[in-house]
């Protein structure tokens, strides 16, 4: 029987794709996946620490393990990711010494070098690796080929902002732009194991190249992308204000398979929050570039990220927040209550003197004043015919997303409609997803 693995993620997309691609290695090497990790030969635990709650999470997770490990000691546990850091897994080696292997974010090497050295079977399965590594860059899970239809892919690692809040940049290091053509490859081979959509990630997607000399950027290689053969839509994440360039919106505006979407966070609507926070731009200039994308771009969707409860964030400067959001009435606005992390400027010069009982309240009023806001753009869509990419069917009932990535759900059992382009006719309209039918077809109940 093939050796198995689990997986065990938390975090970002970043962290999902850093998964996926310790996925492909391990598939590339014999191993299948399997859905209990009590069972699985392989652990991986890939970690975020942007949050104290994701961080405890990880730290759960690995006691629960060690037990297994006490039982089975020929079971390989690893852990990856932002807990680790660039830096190695030194002290955490000391915590946890039931842990074989430490990788650092997006870095599946240690964990394969362990594997090839183990029992004798170097010289087998390197030869095996080597001989699939040139036909597949980025192998899928054998459960997940043909099966998966949008994928995340990055595109350039690390970040050099240093952003009060935010520890990503010691944790996964400076920026590095991945090469054009590596990440075509790896786009190819998605596309003929099923996958029609790919989201280019980076922590600061649009510097994509600002770290290569006369090197291209992110409006090139969207151009480049976007001539993939089989390719439905591509898609990019997450944007900074300073960074949207006019290339960029003309970029989206001619590629047909660019989608109108856009993550643009502005984290808070109060001047002196932004500046505590370095963020380096203020909300004349923000609200400037978004009357700019909705100009370029008319049927754009336009996402944000705001943190409440930043160290010294009044009642009244949160409020500004509220305010702003309710002027630009924004598609999608991810709120979090800000937690203090060793290490980040925030940390080091301020108390975190917001309670969490103010926070919690700050992020349901966030909450319920997007909930109204999205229920009323999306009220807007009834009627209309809208093209969605399906990516699956849950309870009966086929799951897409449109070009502006709102979710809809549409019901038939005459066909399987997993990765097919279909347009749809919105029948019903919610805050958080839509429903619609097929031309002809009876339109669907509300529950």
């Amino acid at each position: 029987m093939p050796k198995t693995y689990f997986i065990w993620t938390i975090g970002c997309q970043m962290n999902s794709s850093d998964s996926q691609r310790v996925a492909s290695e391990l598939e590339r090497l014999g191993y299948r996946y399997i859905k209990h990790y009590a069972e699985a030969d392989v652990v991986v635990l890939n970690t975020c620490v942007v949050r104290q709650s994701a961080e405890d999470k990880a730290t759960g997770f690995l006691w629960t393990l060690k037990p297994y490990k006490e039982n089975r000691p020929d079971k390989v546990i690893a852990l990856m990711g932002c807990l680790v850091g660039v830096k190695g897994g030194t002290k955490l080696a000391k915590a946890f010494p039931h842990i074989d292997v430490f990788m650092p974010p997006s870095d599946p090497a240690p964990l394969i070098d362990f594997l090839l050295a183990r029992q004798g079977e170097q010289a087998d399965l390197a030869f095996r690796y080597q001989l699939q590594d040139e036909e597949l860059p980025l192998l899928l899970p054998a459960h997940e080929r043909d099966r998966l239809v949008a994928a995340h892919v990055p595109v350039v690692y690390g970040c050099n902002h240093v952003c009060a809040y935010c520890i990503i940049p010691s944790r996964r290091g400076r920026e590095r732009s991945r090469p054009v053509g590596e990440i075509v490859a790896e786009i190819r081979s998605l596309v003929a194991q099923g996958v029609r959509e790919v989201t280019l990630l980076g922590q600061i997607v649009d510097r994509y190249g600002y770290d290569v000399a006369d090197g291209p950027r992110l409006p090139d290689l969207l151009r480049v992308v976007n001539a993939i053969d089989g390719l439905a839509r591509v898609r990019f994440l997450t944007s900074h204000p300073n960074y949207m360039t006019s290339e960029l919106l003309d970029a989206l505006a001619e590629l047909p398979k660019v989608c109108e979407h856009i993550e643009i966070p502005n984290q808070s609507g109060d001047e002196v929050i932004l500046q505590r926070m370095k963020r380096s731009y203020d909300m004349a200039t923000y609200c400037r570039l978004i009357e700019d994308i909705r100009a370029r771009l008319p049927k754009v969707s336009i996402a944000t990220d705001i943190i409440v409860g930043f160290p010294g964030e009044t009642e009244a400067q949160f409020q500004h927040s509220l305010d702003y959001l309710a002027q630009l009435k924004l598609d999608v606005c991810h709120v979090a209550m800000y937690s203090p992390r060793d290490g980040t400027v925030s940390a080091k010069l301020w108390p975190d003197d917001v309670p969490a009982s103010e926070k919690k309240r700050r992020l349901d009023a966030v909450n319920q004043l997007q909930e109204q806001i999205v229920k009323e753009i999306n009220a807007r869509l009834l009627g209309q015919t809208m093209e969605v990419l399906v990516e699956q069917k849950q309870r009966n009932r086929w799951q897409g997303r449109t070009r502006t990535n709102k979710l809809v759900f549409f019901e038939d059992d005459t066909y399987d409609w997993r990765g097919k382009l279909v347009n749809l006719e919105i029948t019903w309209t919610g805050p958080w997803s839509l429903r619609g039918t097929l031309p002809g077809k009876t339109p669907l109940v509300v529950e």
